[in-house]
């Protein structure tokens, strides 16, 4: 097959390394000049994703373009009416996830409960509706590529910490323009995405429920990162779903939206309360849900261009996410200082499966040598699946420690709380459709025989990237 890779930062570096490894054709655009060493020397760029599509069109129903982000659905829309096969997203996409109001409106027109939400582009007007409202709530930036460091969610009952952080914000506004922005009421509980792969007209299944550690340290402290571990299962999103999700299918299906797309949500006795979109790949998601993937991102690929099946294998069980980072991410300020360009190493212990469940992120290879690239040092995630999560975390957490960088740092509490707290909740109150399926037992998976191993010759345990002949071509 071959397939164009269309993004920002080459967030998807890692799945296209895998797609080239089984044999298939890639090249990859990367729009951010910034990122342009992130997997140098390791996938075949082109500098122009134009002057490529008559060679993914030449492949036929073999030719996919794969877009990274939700920022570039309406791009999307204007290929796929061109007859190109496109997975990603769409512009009804893109607006899901950068207009958090548009979302919820939608959320509630479906009959869904959500929490109050006003949209504002003048930090007065948000200051004074505090203010008057006197309540906890949730600061999140409109737009795809915000900074979610710079979202706050609310401590003080009274909404005090949030008057002052509006402040400080309307002092230190420069932007042209106005800001954009939700303040979202407060809803407590428990926080889990569903999430599920939609091929233009349907949803695939199994869908999937995940877990996100968003803040930077242990016991939830420190910045809003995005993510820095995940907890997932394709087991038991049965209930979740149909309650949720599901109810999504018309308005994707008149759209076009061809792509991976997630919920999330807070669940308590009350019921379930979305909080927003994510219509695009996950990242770190991608990575840990490929860890209890049986068919590869090929063959999914195919069923959701071809739309000739509706499910694809997965193994019961959880899978875990560790990121794995140097300093200092979350921020981009002095990496070149701190951390770029420091060498990645394993330990003697590796084995040719670790090597397939470390999902690497931004890293380039120089002269032989793995260093880290890009420009906010996240090297990228280490994965473990088992019955369990303990057992998934555990086995994460193992491989996480065979990775020698500099200075490296992750998280060590990922799945705890989930595991003895958040877990036995929702089967309480029962949003877990089959229980008893997500502690199935879990069978590890095996790779398909070929001629070769995935890292070079029979039994090698050298790792892919190593073995790699493809350069740049910017």
């Amino acid at each position: 097959m071959r397939f164009l890779g269309i993004g920002e930062y080459c967030d998807l570096g890692d799945m296209y390394r895998r797609l080239e490894a089984e044999g298939h054709d890639v090249r990859v655009y990367v729009e951010s000049p910034a990122a342009h060493d992130v997997f140098g020397g390791m996938l075949s760029f082109t500098p122009d994703w134009r002057a490529e599509l008559q060679w993914v069109r030449e492949a036929g129903e073999d030719g996919i373009v794969l877009f990274e982000s939700a920022m570039k659905g309406e791009l999307q829309d204007q290929l796929r009416r061109e007859c190109y096969q496109v997975i990603g997203g769409s512009g009804f996409g893109d607006r899901l996830e950068s207009d958090r109001q548009f979302g919820q409106d939608l959320l509630r027109s479906l009959g869904l409960c959500t929490a109050r939400t006003e949209r504002f582009t003048d930090f007065g007007d948000a200051i004074d509706f505090v203010r008057a409202s006197r309540a906890r709530c949730v600061f999140k930036n409109n737009g795809g590529d915000t900074l979610r460091t710079r979202n706050y969610v609310g401590e003080l009952e009274d909404g005090t910490d949030m008057i002052a952080l509006l402040s400080l914000y309307r002092s230190q506004w420069r932007q042209p323009g106005k800001p954009d922005f939700v303040l979202m009421e407060h809803v407590e509980g428990v926080e889990v995405g569903v999430g599920a792969y939609f091929n233009g007209r349907s949803f695939l299944k199994p869908a999937c429920l995940d877990w996100e550690h968003k803040r930077l340290f242990p016991g939830e402290l420190g910045e809003l990162t995005g993510e820095m571990g995940t907890i997932v299962t394709y087991r038991g999103a049965e209930c979740l779903f149909d309650a949720t999700l599901a109810r999504m299918a018309d308005p994707l299906r008149e759209s076009g939206y061809c792509g991976y797309i997630n919920l999330n949500l807070i669940a308590n006795e009350q019921g379930l309360w979305p909080l927003e979109f994510t219509s695009r790949f996950g990242y770190p998601g991608y990575a840990i849900c490929e860890a209890l993937h049986i068919e590869p991102w090929d063959a999914l690929f195919r069923k959701m261009v071809r739309g000739d099946s509706l499910e694809f294998a997965t193994a019961a069980g959880f899978a875990a996410g560790v990121v794995l980072t140097v300093p200092p991410f979350p921020y981009s300020h002095g990496y070149a200082e701190l951390s770029k360009g420091a060498p990645i190493s394993f330990r003697a212990s590796m084995s040719s499966a670790d090597y397939d469940r470390v999902h690497l992120a931004e890293v380039a290879l120089q002269g032989g040598q793995l260093v880290t690239s890009g420009t906010t040092g996240y090297v990228g995630v280490s994965t473990g699946a088992g019955d369990s999560v303990e057992q998934a975390r555990d086995r994460a957490y193992a491989l996480a420690r065979k990775v020698v960088v500099p200075n490296l740092r992750y998280r060590v509490d990922i799945g705890e709380r989930l595991a003895r707290h958040d877990l036995p909740r929702l089967e309480a109150l029962g949003y877990l459709a089959q229980p008893e399926a997500t502690r199935a037992r879990f069978t590890p998976l095996q790779a398909p025989a070929r001629g070769r191993s995935a890292h070079g010759s029979a039994g090698s345990s050298a790792p892919r990237w190593q073995a790699a002949s493809a350069r740049p071509r910017r």
